[in-house]
């Protein structure tokens, strides 16, 4: 039996002019936790709906769990589930009917073990009663999960599962994934939070339709060059603008009330970033060298691959 649970040669998918998904050439191993990241419009949700069939690709080809993916397609929608970012629960249907529903789709008969399993699994056995419209915005999601997974699938497909959920249920969503993945399911999600991503086995990072980088977290950290430097300062969008025309900084990134300044030398950097800031009359607060996260390596990857297309 292979040992990847998907694979793909040059997926490819188009909506009139605009390219998708282009040349996708993936291998997600079988129990992995692989976590598709990327702006909007990347192509994380057209690659997560080719591999679940719902789309055909315009050029290319999958294999999941070891079948052609345009051959055994029936086979493969029974080994494999998918949540999509609008996954259709019905209101006034109770969490328990819901369920129902969704195992005879799959022409299961015996699923009450099933259900109660997992709905002790998620904690949702209390409001097993309750209709699905008065269930939370994180409650609704853990009943789309066990919907997802009642027929028992190998493999299942997250998109944005996430999204939309208060920090909780975002923190409850992970500890059912992390079981999951110990039971032997491979997961493969989409998520635009980056510090979400970094749990995952593997991240691929997606931009334009194209998989920029695929490997985990660690490693893609690793391939970012130079040295970021943090720095917390009042009027932070003054100084990262000023701070974006020093030639020792090689990219200043802004996340929130402070902002990041990339330099391929740390004391020259430094030096570049006090003088200008106090050339400006802006305090600051704070400025210390802190090791590179996902989010400054995916900028970066983003900003030297914008540079080399407008170069050639």
């Amino acid at each position: 039996m292979s040992e990847s649970a998907i694979e793909t040669a040059g997926l490819s998918k188009s909506y009139g002019k605009v390219e998708a998904v282009r040349d996708l050439h993936l291998t997600v191993q079988r129990n992995e936790m692989f976590a598709l990241v990327g702006p909007d419009g990347a192509g994380k949700t057209t690659t997560l709906r080719l591999l679940c069939g719902v789309l055909s690709p315009k050029t290319g080809s999958a294999r999941i769990l070891g079948r052609d993916l345009s051959q055994d397609l029936a086979w493969i929608k029974e080994h494999i589930g998918y949540l999509s970012q609008r996954f259709s629960l019905y209101g006034d249907l109770t969490v328990d009917e819901n369920i129902e529903f969704f195992a005879r789709i799959h022409g299961l008969r015996n699923f009450a073990a099933r259900r109660d399993e997992l709905l002790s699994f998620t904690r949702l056995l209390p409001f097993r009663s309750r209709l699905a419209d008065r269930l939370s915005g994180g409650m609704r999601q853990k009943l789309a999960l066990v919907c997802t997974l009642v027929h028992r699938p190998q493999i299942i497909l997250l998109d944005e599962p996430t999204t939309g959920v208060d920090p909780v249920s975002r923190r409850d969503f992970w500890i059912i994934l992390s079981q999951l993945l110990r039971e032997g399911i491979t997961i493969v999600m989409t998520t635009p939070y980056l510090d979400e991503a970094e749990r995952a086995t593997r991240v691929g990072l997606m931009n334009r339709g194209r998989l920029m980088a695929a490997e985990s977290p660690a490693r893609i950290k690793e391939t970012m060059k130079g040295t970021v430097l943090e720095v917390v300062c009042p009027e932070i969008r003054r100084a990262s603008a000023l701070l974006k025309t020093s030639p020792a900084l090689r990219e200043v990134q802004l996340f929130g009330d402070r902002l990041n300044a990339v330099t391929d030398d740390a004391a020259r950097g430094e030096q570049a970033v006090r003088q200008a800031l106090a050339a400006a009359q802006i305090e600051i607060l704070s400025l210390r060298v802190v090791p590179p996260t996902l989010e400054n390596a995916f900028i970066s990857l983003i900003r030297n691959e914008s540079e080399e297309s407008h170069e050639s």
